[in-house]
């Protein structure tokens, strides 16, 4: 993905009704500095601890804070056994709601991209 696709993606997560910030989730801001964040606070990789002003984005290509977008999407479907797959060409994201069937929530060609549709379209 081009930056600019992972600063669009970042701000679809935001606008989720199901999204907060999680710890160990690495974060954006204007200026293109990353900060992660901690149990209390934000803490800026090679800057100690500081306030982050402005627009703070999700970091999607942070393998930890794609693993935190995987926690949350799970806990807006209230299905802890929902879980992302490979499809030929494309991700999916699944809940295992409709037992025996699975219904699948999100549909992309990045396993980030695809867990924000299932953000989005959760109830």
């Amino acid at each position: 993905m081009t930056e600019e696709q992972l600063i669009d993606l970042g701000r679809r997560a935001v606008a989720c009704k199901g999204w907060r910030w999680l710890p160990g989730m690495r974060g954006v801001d204007v200026a293109g500095r990353q900060w992660r964040r901690n149990i209390a606070s934000w803490t800026g990789e090679g800057h100690g601890i500081r306030t982050c002003r402005g627009e703070l984005l999700p970091d999607l290509s942070d393998p930890a804070t794609v693993g935190c977008l995987l926690a949350l999407v799970r806990e807006a479907w209230g299905d802890p056994c929902l879980h992302v797959g490979l499809l030929p060409a494309r991700w999916g994201v699944w809940t295992s709601q409709n037992m025996p069937l699975h219904e699948c929530v999100g549909k992309a060609l990045t396993e980030a991209e695809a867990l924000v549709a299932a953000l989005e379209a959760a109830p």
